[in-house]
């Protein structure tokens, strides 16, 4: 089932952040989220997490999806170690596959640091990798790859189309080369925000 946005309206104060928007996120599709600063898209991805309620419209196709997400600010616990990071958001996975997965990523000399000694390159790479550690069915990503040299960004990205082929995955992005790079490996939905502002749709 898509997630269905529906004449949906949100308003910071009196700010008028989405007006009548509607779109439709294609279940099994990659969407990217394009746009300058302010123009609604980390709003729409805090409603589809659950952590917007206060808005007009109607939001359909949350129900029962299995979410998994990475934020801005990393949301990670800075005081545990990387290890620790990953191993929290899923019993299912072992020290094995940790350790893999963090290989991978370019972690595995990292693994016992506490996430505060991190720097913020590799603070991001633990918070994708995090995100890819639990069970989803949809992905959603907020400026995820924001921080990274240009090495590491194709690795993570590869890892991440590998990680969400045949899934939903909802990327919000500054920059027009994520999207081609994506483009490039699998069908890509591309909704840039500039077409919506302040419009009647």
């Amino acid at each position: 089932m898509n997630i269905e946005f529906k004449n949906v309206g949100k308003k910071f104060g009196k700010e008028e952040v989405l007006k009548n928007f509607n779109y439709s996120f294609e279940d099994g599709k990659a969407s990217f989220l394009m746009g300058p600063s302010g123009i609604g898209k980390s709003t729409i991805v805090r409603i589809i997490l659950g952590l917007e309620k206060d808005y007009s419209g109607q939001v359909k196709g949350l129900e029962k999806r299995k979410i998994s997400a990475v934020f801005q600010d990393d949301s990670l616990c800075k005081n545990l170690s990387v290890f620790l990071n990953i191993k929290i958001v899923s019993d299912n996975i072992s020290q094995k596959e940790i350790v893999k997965k963090l290989s991978e990523m370019g972690l595995e000399d990292l693994a016992n640091k506490r996430v505060r000694e991190l720097s913020g390159g590799q603070k991001r790479r633990v918070a994708i990798l995090r995100a890819l550690s639990v069970d989803f069915d949809t992905l959603v990503m907020d400026e995820p790859f924001k921080g990274l040299d240009s090495e590491n960004k194709k690795k993570v990205m590869d890892i991440v189309i590998e990680a969400s082929k045949g899934k939903s995955l909802i990327i919000v992005s500054h920059d027009i080369e994520e999207y081609r790079y994506f483009k490039r490996a699998r069908e890509i939905n591309l909704l840039d925000m500039k077409e919506y502002k302040n419009l009647d749709i």
